[in-house]
């Protein structure tokens, strides 16, 4: 299947080291499942204070997150053929301090969150145990095949 993948690519932060568009790319497309024919992914990068508001306003928890995941169809009827279409935001200085206290390069950081926050637009969640553990195997196998190592494992 020839897979369309449409990204937007917005930074508002002054952080250094960000990821670019063909970064973003290259992750979200390695994370669409084969199932998913096209898809349109806002991609955003932000500061603390909007992370805080965003993730106060939309989930009632009053700090900045590494990255939040917005789903257009969420509560819409099933559309045939509409595309996968979905924000996901990142916070640049949780990222940045996260991928610091994990002693992980800041992109692949951004590589496991972009996988996990795609895999999220196609229904995966966490919630509850089972569910972490098949999301969690996936984002492994799909790091690996991107050359990163797996974001769980105690030794890296």
């Amino acid at each position: 299947m020839n897979q369309r993948l449409e990204i937007c690519h917005q930074v508002e932060s002054t952080a250094a080291g960000l990821p670019d568009t063909a970064q973003f790319q290259a992750w979200a497309q390695a994370a669409l499942l084969p199932e998913v024919a096209t898809a349109e992914i806002t991609f955003r990068i932000v500061d603390t204070e909007e992370g805080q508001q965003l993730n106060r306003d939309y989930r009632g928890k009053d700090y900045a997150t590494n990255v939040l995941t917005f789903t257009f169809d969420d509560d819409m009827p099933d559309v045939p053929d509409l595309p996968l279409l979905g924000d996901i935001v990142f916070c640049a200085q949780v990222v940045e301090k996260e991928a610091l206290e994990q002693n992980i390069s800041l992109s692949d950081h951004y590589a496991h969150l972009t996988i996990h926050g795609v895999l999220h637009l196609q229904g995966y969640d966490h919630l509850e145990e089972d569910e972490a553990l098949e999301m969690e195997a996936l984002e492994t196998r799909l790091l690996a095949s991107l050359g990163i190592s797996d974001p769980y494992s105690e030794e890296k």
